[in-house]
């Protein structure tokens, strides 16, 4: 019976945590991705490259000299201005053709190619450290958790109940939703709908460079850093259902609790095609994932 008490204290409970911190960052990640999904339709293959782009950033503010801080609250604005323009500059070139889908695929995914390249040529291939910001452990029910991973969590949470108050409790959401529900109508109503189109992929590409932010400290920034993260959150857009908040925000706390808890008991290589495959499960089971769209919300 000890056993098994300290298995779930010192084992369980600490794992469960690790998972939930990186739960928020990846819910964050994944919000951007539906968002851009459930207003524009456009799934933005250059979502992982913005998430680098945000952590090095960071890095990159902090070797000029500001604290974390600083970076924390100018990397989503610079990141935003990134996102505003290559809506304005790339997607909307593309976005009224027929073939948009495709066409907006293949052009995130080349610009993610690019912007890929960029970070190995500015910065170079070698992994880089950033120091945490918070230092020491917390004690909670007899257990220590590093302090940074609590605000993780906490700012992390925060962020999230923020972007669901926004999308469903103000007038800006109103906006957003109506748009995404019929553009068409929405414009004869005055509405200016591009301009509200690049608001939204510039909102979600700085919530991707945010949650770059957050797990810099925690993992090494290097260039590719966003091509793994970036399935999983596509993994929780797809269980959650494309363009549903709600969805993402389940999704994302639920998978990657997955994937911490079983890495106890199988190896760590096997965590991922265990996300993709109840991804597939899902996808049998339920094709358009758990909940609706944003427009539908």
């Amino acid at each position: 019976m000890n056993e098994a008490v300290d298995w779930l204290q010192f084992v369980l409970a600490p794992q469960m945590i690790n998972g939930l911190s990186i739960g928020v960052a990846v819910v964050l990640m994944a919000l951007g991705l539906t968002i851009i999904f459930g207003l524009l339709d456009v799934i933005n293959m250059a979502h992982g490259e913005f998430y680098a782009i945000g952590a090095y950033l960071a890095v990159a503010l902090l070797g000029l000299g500001l604290s974390f801080w600083w970076a924390l609250l100018l990397t989503p604005l610079l990141m935003a201005v990134m996102g505003y323009a290559t809506e304005r500059g790339l997607i909307q070139r593309v976005f009224h053709s027929k073939d948009r889908h495709t066409l907006t695929l293949l052009l995130t995914f080349g610009v993610g190619v690019v912007l890929e390249d960029v970070l190995k040529i500015a910065f170079g291939a070698n992994p880089l450290r950033m120091e945490s910001p918070i230092s020491g452990a917390t004690e909670v029910v007899g257990l220590f958790f590093p302090n940074y991973r609590l605000f993780v969590m906490g700012f992390g949470g925060l962020l999230i109940a923020g972007v669901w108050l926004l999308v469903f409790r103000t007038p800006l959401g109103a906006i957003v939703r109506a748009a995404a529900f019929d553009r068409h109508m929405s414009a004869s109503l005055g509405v200016p709908v591009a301009r509200v189109y690049a608001g939204t992929f510039a909102f979600g590409v700085a919530l991707a460079g945010l949650a770059g932010v957050l797990l810099a400290p925690i993992y090494s920034v290097f260039p590719t850093m966003g091509r793994d993260f970036v399935l999983i959150a596509f993994s929780v857009v797809i269980i959650g259902g494309m363009g549903s908040i709600k969805g993402a925000v389940l999704a994302g706390l639920l998978l990657t609790q997955v994937q911490s808890i079983s890495s106890l008991f199988i190896s760590p290589v096997w965590s991922d095609p265990l996300l993709f495959g109840i991804m597939v499960l899902v996808l049998m089971w339920r094709p358009q994932g758990l909940f609706g769209k944003l427009g539908h919300a």
